[in-house]
This record gives C-alpha cells, sequence and structure tokens, in this order.
C-alpha cells in the first residue's frame, strides 16, 4: 500500500472525508468565521448587489405597475398630450373628452373637423398605440357639435312641439 490511500471504514466517514476536503477543516475556522458562513442569501451586505439607491422616477413606476395603476396613469397622460399627438392647430379645434371602454372620445368644434379627424383616425391612432399602450385605446369616435335642443328655454312649451302640425 505505498501511495496509496486507505479505505474508510464506513460510507459515512467517507463522506465526511469529502465534505472536509471541499469546505475545510470547521475545527481550524474562528467562531465568528462560523457565524458569517451562516449568513442567509440574499441578506443584506453593504456594498453588495442591490444596495444603490434608486431614483424616484423609478420608484413610481414600480410602484404604479405593481399597484394596477398604469392604466389610468397612461390614459390621462393620453388625454394631456392631445396637442403633442396631432399638432397645435388641430388641437385647437378638438377635445378628448374620455376614454370608455378601450374608445376615446373627442369633441370637435364644428363637423368639418371631425370629418376631417375621422379621415386621419389611422395615423391617430397608430401614435396612441405606440406611445401609450397601456392606455388601452383600440378606437376613436369623433364627435361634432350637437344640434340645437328646442326642448329647453324661455320660449318652450310641454307637448310634442313642432310636430303637431304635421297631422
Amino acid at each position: 500500500m505505498t501511495g496509496r490511500r486507505e479505505q474508510p471504514e464506513s460510507e459515512a466517514a467517507a463522506v465526511y472525508l469529502r465534505l472536509r476536503a471541499i469546505m475545510g477543516d470547521p475545527a481550524k475556522r474562528s467562531a465568528d468565521a462560523r457565524k458569517r458562513s451562516t449568513v442567509a442569501p440574499g441578506a443584506s451586505v453593504p456594498f453588495g448587489k442591490g444596495r444603490d439607491p434608486s431614483g424616484l422616477g423609478d420608484v413610481i413606476d414600480s410602484l404604479s405597475s405593481r399597484m394596477g395603476w398604469s392604466s389610468p396613469l397612461a390614459k390621462g397622460e393620453l388625454l394631456l398630450s392631445w396637442p403633442e399627438l396631432v399638432g397645435e392647430a388641430t388641437a385647437a379645434h378638438s377635445t378628448p373628452v374620455a376614454v370608455e371602454d378601450e374608445v376615446l372620445t373627442v369633441q370637435c368644434d364644428s363637423t368639418a373637423w371631425a370629418t376631417q379627424l375621422r379621415l386621419m383616425r389611422a395615423d391617430i391612432l397608430t401614435s396612441i398605440l405606440t406611445r401609450y399602450p397601456d392606455a388601452g385605446v383600440t378606437s376613436i369616435r369623433f364627435e361634432g357639435p350637437g344640434a340645437p335642443s328646442w326642448k329647453r328655454g324661455p320660449r318652450s312649451i310641454p307637448g310634442r312641439g313642432p310636430r303637431d302640425t304635421y297631422g
């Protein structure tokens, strides 16, 4: 048996010797070293990974996505940035009113502006989807000014109104 190691007497002794060769002799380590080796993974370590302070914008973004606020915030941002999306001249004659059921409703000054914006619907919707995907807008409805109502006013009378003379 020259140069050969002796085989251990049991399997437990073999495992112990293998682990001792890998991890070192526990008797040679100090009490502090044994305590430091038992630190849980993910514990706070100075100058370690994840110890740098986060920016306020990053914290708010992660909070809003975690709390489910990204869609309402994107809708509000979409309504506020309407002039940037369509241009100042077009925004002077149109106002986004609301986003309900994935439909953006836009009130226009005249029927001509509503018609013009209907022709530009695909371009406007494409820019909305690229800039605000979290808003959930899938369609746009352009409304012209409403027709005058004869139901209210100082000279209105109850009843059928002007239709009662046709019959």
